[in-house]
């Protein structure tokens, strides 16, 4: 016969393992497992919007004195917040009363809901990954805010986190377009431009990210010198070389989500990870849901939050033609 209480099983699967799903999520990612293991993955709890604080001027009181010279003592407005929404995504999870007659057993359910739960774990990763990238338009907007956003092509136009980067020049991220299609003997060129560009003092890009053409072109101009080195984020499992002391992680392929002919110079100390900690892939209540006119059990895998920066002005893309 059927189990029963198929649904409590759906539920308790589900729950079993959510905390898993949501460290594969970060796995599943170059840049948000670089976010993870420095710390930058932090949960809100609540509020209707995420605020990042920034530094955006120098305190003017600064400088130079001798003696008994009086010193300045202006109120210096030099600390404000960007601002970001937050996100929702949902899978459901769905077991018919004909699946539940054809695997008759608690262990067997089981094994069905293990095979489904794959897939939705799966659909959940792919769907987070791609949303990192992304310029939260999609779906009318309900898509994650990442990477085309934060480093969108024209730095110079546009809100993002609620500041106008039009009038704010702080704001505004790095973006070259080479001059012609980049080569293995102009590719380093290109590159150390960027990275020069995004530096200061201590504050340097640790993380690349590039689509399968810029990966190619790069490893083609270090084979002949033969300067491979081994990475924290290759042992993650990830393919990764190095440039300076950046990590540069291939995201082409298969399922690949890296704009094409695109590497972002990333300085992960500003960029965050911020899921709500009661919605971090968990099944929603209420726990078991019944289709009104089919026969059939639901449960929803859910998250909500959303990727924030409090440093644009320390990101950069470079495009080749």
């Amino acid at each position: 016969m059927a189990f029963a209480n198929v649904s409590d099983i759906v539920a308790t699967t589900i729950e079993n393992r959510s905390k898993k799903l949501a460290d594969n999520v970060t796995k599943n990612n170059a840049l948000l497992r670089r976010l993870d293991t420095r710390g930058n993955t932090r949960t809100i709890s609540g509020g209707s919007l995420i605020f990042e604080e920034i530094t955006f001027a120098e305190n003017g009181n600064v400088g130079w004195y001798s003696g008994y010279d009086l010193l300045p003592i202006q109120i210096q407005d030099v600390i404000s917040a960007a601002q970001y929404s937050l996100k929702q995504a949902a899978c459901p999870v769905i077991i018919s009363g004909l699946d539940q007659l054809q695997n008759s057993g608690k262990e067997q359910m089981i094994d069905l809901l293990q095979g489904r739960l794959g897939v939705a774990e799966s659909s959940m990763m792919n769907l987070l990954a791609a949303g990192v990238y992304s310029d939260g338009t999609a779906a009318g907007g309900k898509q994650v805010t990442g990477l085309n956003a934060m480093v969108p092509v024209n730095p110079a136009t546009g809100t993002y986190g609620g500041i106008d980067r039009g009038t704010f020049s702080f704001w505004r991220s790095k973006t070259t377009t080479a001059g012609a299609t980049l080569d293995k003997a102009t590719v380093q060129d290109a590159w150390n431009a960027m990275y020069g560009s995004l530096v200061r003092g201590m504050d340097r890009p640790d993380l690349i990210v590039v689509d399968q053409f810029m990966w190619g072109i790069y490893l083609a101009s270090l084979q002949a010198q033969q300067r491979f080195t081994g990475t924290d984020t290759a042992k993650l499992g990830f393919s990764s070389v190095a440039y300076m002391d950046a990590d540069v992680v291939l995201d082409g392929g298969i399922g690949g989500f890296a704009p094409i002919k695109t590497a972002f110079f990333l300085n992960t100390k500003y960029i965050f990870w911020r899921p709500h900690a009661d919605r971090n892939m968990v099944p929603l209540d209420p726990g078991k849901r019944y289709a009104t006119n089919q026969d059939a059990t639901v449960q929803v895998i859910g998250w909500a939050g959303q990727m924030t920066c409090s440093g644009a002005q320390f990101q950069g893309r470079l495009i080749s033609p």
